[in-house]
């Protein structure tokens, strides 16, 4: 009994924190399950009720309902505005909407705290409720009681609107189909803009009534939403009962399971969503790209690629093997797939011609010739870097390219394998770690270390890769964000290996190969830095300009196809996961060469999201890009805001935003018109 009531009162703060989580995961799940919009400011939304309900409150209930008033319409009007800057991208997926709402989190956040401050704001309540209330013979706090009760009426009115009113089934009618919806009179549209706005209303009368439980701070938008996250994971998108039971479990796993085992309870709620979501994944609940039917398995045999891949065709990268029509057989090669064949130049479909087989070896020596082009004008360009900028630019230019490689993993699974990560800082996490604890104990060889880091990030992506593979679409971007911050947990965690959050510092600098002086100044560093990122991007485009990259290409454009022709598709993508893991693991061990330590501060959240959006900048197919988009980041972030310190977030969520709208296919897809002609000569 005395167990019982020493926890008695951390299990109640666990059901009231959870029903708060409750209210704003409603809203999230509402805008994700019937808007469609992927809402990643929503924890944004959140903080405004939050800040404008602590502003109001003055201990009275009129300031009580004004806050609360003011702050829900105001998060109502803002979740308006969502759907407003969401609406030119609903052909384009979810992500792109979930980099449009990052950037406008970090422009909200930073406007936020230019206009009330960077420290948090005592909440005041009324006097009735700031008092306490005998519960089981101990003393609770009266409003976290009633929030409570207001909570679980919440639950039951939402649910009764759904379910039994015309505005919930218009709502539910939306979401199913649409189309069926606009023949009553009633506009998906307006459907979609009221969903978005009674979301926002939701987060927004969270934050003012959840102010005085989780108070208004810097950090509060995003821990709200990565709670929130994990709750509709766990809850599903459909079931508002679902939702409140996840919310509540997570909520007393916040609190109970810190008091009953504290060294396991940051662990348990991204592990509980990684689990969730892979396991929904290998029961075939996610659809696969284009909302086609799930994995096709056949027993027929192989197809050597005659009518998988013609842009491979047309570009002269793969040969194409005659068959037969006995050998093709109706039910293995798909009507599109022999019109296609069609469509193919002459020459292009004759490799029986030694002259047609010369052209189509040229072309592809023309072809890898230009795309190493780019490449090397780069690595040019950045090598006049130390003798035109200063010292503190150089160390910029070096961490931009660190981060590059991140960004063209990321364009690896998101461009060619069809696989969206905001996951890939978890190998780049260990690939810095790796190094630093190597250097540490006096592994001061810059070859090995990159070695080193490229191996226990590729062991790191073998593990993990089973539970990503399996997924499509935005389930991709939500195990890969569990992954992602389950490694930055752990990484906190682990104070004894990792330093927690003072991070690692203090070791010798490198020696780039045996025998020679180590890296002295920034010019030395930086030059090693960009000869490792040479070699590197170089035999990443080999691999993608190869067969490799064809059959990996392939896979993501006609995944039923090739699973249908006998092509193992889940062993390409786990190889294009460990490939992707390497690639960021070395860029991580740069990244400690250059700034000489390392935190969990350098391999959060946010580092991901930079990285998928250099990829996007850049165009997810272009390791150049990429590398670009990742300058044009650090650059944005790190130098630009020098010249307005303290707004680095608010000009890279300006560069969010610009990204996704004037650039949809990366500056690589500018060049396609041009290509497009080229290839047509």
């Amino acid at each position: 009994m005395g167990v019982l009531d020493a926890h008695f009162v951390p299990a109640v703060d666990g059901v009231a924190y959870g029903l708060l989580l409750f209210v704003v995961a409603a809203g999230l799940s509402l805008a994700f399950g019937t808007a469609g919009v992927l809402n990643l400011a929503h924890g944004t939304l959140y903080a405004v009720g939050a800040y404008t309900g602590a502003e109001l409150s003055d201990g009275t209930w009129g300031g009580l309902a004004l806050g609360l008033a003011v702050g829900t319409a105001g998060s109502a009007a803002a979740g308006v505005l969502l759907s407003v800057a969401t609406a030119p991208l609903s052909r384009r997926g979810h992500l792109a909407q979930a980099l449009l709402t990052f950037g406008l989190a970090l422009i909200g956040g930073n406007l936020l705290i230019e206009f009330f401050g960077a420290d948090e704001i005592p909440v005041r309540v009324p006097e009735a409720l700031d008092a306490s209330t005998t519960l089981l013979g101990h003393r609770y706090p009266t409003y976290r009681l009633v929030f409570v009760v207001m909570a679980v009426v919440l639950a039951g009115l939402g649910t009764w609107v759904l379910t039994r009113t015309r505005a919930g089934a218009a709502v539910r009618a939306a979401a199913d189909d649409p189309q069926m919806l606009a023949t009553t009179g009633i506009g998906p549209r307006a459907v979609h803009t009221g969903v978005l706005a009674a979301a926002g209303a939701l987060a927004g009368a969270a934050g003012v009534l959840g102010a005085p439980i989780v108070g208004p701070g810097p950090g509060t938008a995003d821990t709200v939403l990565m709670l929130s996250l994990v709750v509709v994971v766990l809850g599903g998108l459909r079931s508002l009962w679902g939702t409140l039971l996840a919310a509540v479990a997570v909520g007393e796993v916040q609190t109970l399971g810190v008091s009953l085992a504290p060294d396991w309870a940051p662990y348990l709620l991204f592990a509980a969503m990684a689990a969730v979501l892979t396991v929904r994944a290998r029961r075939g609940a996610i659809p696969e790209p284009g909302g086609g039917p799930g994995p096709v398995r056949t027993r027929h045999r192989r197809l050597r690629l005659p009518a998988l891949l013609p842009q491979a065709l047309r570009a002269g990268r793969y040969p194409q093997r005659q068959t037969s029509q006995a050998q093709r057989g109706d039910a293995e090669v798909p009507r599109k797939g022999r019109g296609e064949l069609r469509d193919q130049p002459r020459r292009a479909r004759s490799p029986r011609s030694s002259r047609g087989g010369s052209l189509l070896a040229a072309l592809g020596e023309r072809a890898t010739v230009r795309a190493a082009a780019p490449l090397v004008v780069l690595i040019a360009a950045c090598a006049v870097v130390p003798y035109v900028l200063d010292e503190y630019s150089v160390t910029l230019a070096g961490y931009a390219l660190a981060l590059g490689l991140v960004a063209v993993s990321a364009g690896i699974m998101t461009g060619y394998a069809g696989l969206p990560t905001l996951g890939q800082t978890a190998p780049f996490a260990v690939g810095a770690y790796a190094t630093a604890l190597a250097a540490d104990a006096g592994w001061t060889t810059g070859v090995a270390q990159l070695a080193l880091a490229g191996a226990a990030a590729a062991l790191f992506s073998a593990v993990t890769g089973p539970a990503v593979i399996r997924a499509r679409g935005t389930t991709v971007l939500m195990i890969t964000l569990a992954v992602g911050e389950l490694t930055s947990t752990a990484i906190g965690q682990m104070k004894s290996v990792t330093g927690g959050t003072d991070g690692l510092a203090g070791f010798p600098a490198p020696v780039p190969l045996w025998g020679l002086e180590e890296l002295a100044d920034e010019t030395a560093v930086y030059g090693y830095v960009l000869a490792a990122t040479a070699v590197v991007l170089a035999a990443a485009l080999v691999l993608l300009r190869s067969p490799a990259g064809t059959l990996l290409t392939g896979t993501r454009g006609a995944e039923a196809r090739m699973r249908a022709s006998g092509h193992p598709v889940a062993r390409y993508l786990l190889l294009a996961h460990i490939g992707a893991g390497v690639l960021a693991g070395v860029g991580g061990s740069l990244m400690v060469t250059v700034q000489a330590y390392v935190s969990p501060a350098d391999v959060g959240f946010e580092i991901a999201a930079l990285a998928l959006l250099a990829a996007v900048i850049g165009g997810t197919t272009s390791v150049v890009g990429a590398m670009l988009g990742a300058g044009l980041i650090v650059f944005t972030r790190d130098w630009l805001s020098g010249a307005w310190p303290g707004h680095g977030p608010l000009l890279l969520g300006v560069l969010f935003v610009v990204a996704v709208y004037v650039l949809p296919r990366g500056l690589a897809g500018v060049r396609l018109p041009f290509a497009a002609r080229e290839e047509a000569v």
